[in-house]
């Protein structure tokens, strides 16, 4: 895949990974990598990814947790074909998938993944103004599996004790709990990602297991930047380095 006007080139993590993305239309921001930072899997774990777009979050956990096998599934064909040359190009092991979904994926086997993470479209469809890119308005719910379908799909190729990690929009988190236990994926620990101290929660990084006990974690609340342009220390070690 050939790099060409349409498509940047940017490093992540300081430096640690080079990732190509489309220079309009749908591009990662901070939230994927506080999944990828947020998320556990065990040692040699199976994991998927379902919405993956350029593949960032596969990547990251694949660079530090080196998994048994990573595979990152992306609904729109160039995303797709973007994860594979970025897999590549970090010398990473990430199977990247071109499918939908809300069907059944060639390929994948129900139930067969010990963690399975995703960054649903925080807007809810037919909500909000549209975007006029393709691409993005996809990403970003029009078009494109809903939250409910995201779960549904997470709850189908984890299996029995397995983790879901998501982020997801702070304004929605009744509905993120209430659709995994309608999934019977129980929430394990929760998070809650502010700009700042003192201002509402934007995000939250919720980790379920399937099949799991009552009772969850509530962990210490994250801060983005302790100044305006300035992140804090912790957001700041997350964001820069990969250890």
């Amino acid at each position: 895949m050939a790099i060409n006007q349409a498509q940047t080139i940017d490093t992540i993590l300081g430096g640690a990974l080079t990732i190509v993305q489309p220079s309009g239309g749908y591009r990662f921001a901070i939230d994927s990598i506080l999944l990828a930072r947020f998320a556990r899997p065990r040692q040699c774990a199976q994991i998927l990814e379902l919405g993956a777009g350029c593949g960032v979050v596969s990547l990251i956990l694949t660079a530090i947790h080196h998994p048994a096998q990573a595979v990152a599934v992306e609904l729109q064909p160039r995303l797709a074909a973007m994860i594979a040359h970025n897999a590549a190009l970090n010398k990473l092991e990430v199977r990247a998938i071109c499918a939908d979904l809300r069907q059944t994926i060639s390929g994948l086997m129900p139930a067969a993944f010990d963690h399975v993470v995703a960054n649903p479209p925080y807007r809810a469809a037919s909500r909000g103004r549209e975007s006029p890119d393709t691409e993005r308005r996809i990403a970003r719910g029009g078009g494109g599996a809903s939250l409910a379908e995201f779960i549904a799909a997470a709850a189908h190729y984890a299996n029995h004790g397995g983790k879901i990690s998501m982020v997801f929009t702070a304004s929605r988190t009744v509905e993120l709990i209430v659709e995994m236990k309608r999934r019977l994926l129980e929430p394990k620990r929760i998070r809650f990602v502010h700009s700042r101290p003192g201002e509402a929660a934007t995000m939250i990084l919720l980790e379920a297991r399937k099949g799991g006990g009552i009772e969850a974690i509530i962990e210490p609340p994250l801060f983005i930047y302790s100044s305006p342009g300035i992140y804090t220390d912790e957001a700041g070690a997350m964001l820069n380095s990969i250890e």
